[in-house]
């Protein structure tokens, strides 16, 4: 966060803070908005097993906040620690200052604020057996949060967000991911540069689309690299990026419903261009 001097405590040290009218409190407060999101190029997220999962993953942690309850277990000490060493800021603060921060009644006695981070598109250059998904306008946060949680799960090497898309760093979105937020890299760009990157990147891209012709369980995903292709939740895929894709995609479906929650779709997908690599057996077994 970038606290005016006069009123920021060294870092690296314990603060303890009891008001919400505390002017880091209220700079904290202020990453539920994108702008300040953004400004700061910080987030917030909460959970004690999300803050250690970041901090292991090499995430940059500015702010430690927990409250007094936690204070003294092992984890949270260990978690404060890391943060002090990082020249972070850690706040002690009461159950209610939590609950405004996290906006929530019950709230979880951790929470972090991390510098937020994009993996440049440039820097991808897809590999054999790996699996992207493109997100085109995705505009829903727990359908982005959903997606993010489900690719990490079924071993996805990464998220790009294609055009104005909602945060990948906001509360909803983050507290969706149940943490994959930070073990996937997330990329965006907006469609004409994406359309050059995938041009360029020996790629297979395959689209979901209602004039897809392809059943998209007979579609060979073992030869290439996958990129998948999917399409804003009201409005699917617009003619130019359905035009720059190297398969038109389709689910067969028999019921009266006429579409699929975007997150399933992509879950659908995600686990058959994905089936030739996932076994019940653990790695390295």
């Amino acid at each position: 966060m970038s606290f005016e001097k006069e009123r920021a405590p060294r870092v690296g040290t314990v603060k303890e803070v009891t008001s919400l009218s505390n002017p880091i409190i209220k700079d904290i407060r202020a990453l539920s908005q994108k702008k300040h999101r953004e400004e700061s190029g910080t987030f917030l997220a909460e959970g004690l097993k999300l803050i250690i999962d970041a901090l292991e993953l090499g995430w940059t942690i500015r702010t430690l906040i927990y409250a007094k309850a936690a204070k003294g277990k092992a984890p949270v000490e260990k978690a404060a620690a890391k943060t002090v060493a990082s020249g972070g800021l850690v706040l002690e603060v009461s159950e209610k200052v939590l609950g405004a921060i996290t906006r929530r009644d019950n709230p979880q006695m951790v929470a972090g604020v991390f510098e937020s981070h994009y993996r440049p598109l440039a820097e991808i250059a897809p590999q054999k057996n790996e699996t992207y998904i493109a997100l085109d306008r995705v505009r829903d946060p727990g359908n982005l949060g959903t997606i993010i949680r489900t690719a990490d799960a079924a071993g996805a090497s990464g998220i790009i967000l294609v055009g104005e898309t909602t945060d990948p760093f906001s509360l909803e979105t983050v507290r969706a991911t149940m943490g994959s937020v930070f073990a996937l890299p997330v990329s965006r760009a907006e469609p004409k540069a994406f359309l050059d990157w995938a041009k360029k990147s020996g790629a297979e891209i395959v689209a979901t689309h209602l004039a897809g012709s392809v059943d998209y369980r007979t579609i060979d995903y073992t030869r290439k690299p996958i990129v998948l292709l999917m399409g804003n939740e009201q409005q699917g895929l617009p003619p130019e990026l359905a035009e720059g894709a190297g398969r038109l995609a389709r689910i067969p479906q028999q019921g009266r419903a006429d579409s699929l929650n975007l997150a399933v779709a992509t879950a659908v997908m995600l686990y058959e261009a994905r089936r030739h690599l996932l076994s019940l057996e653990e790695p390295g077994r």
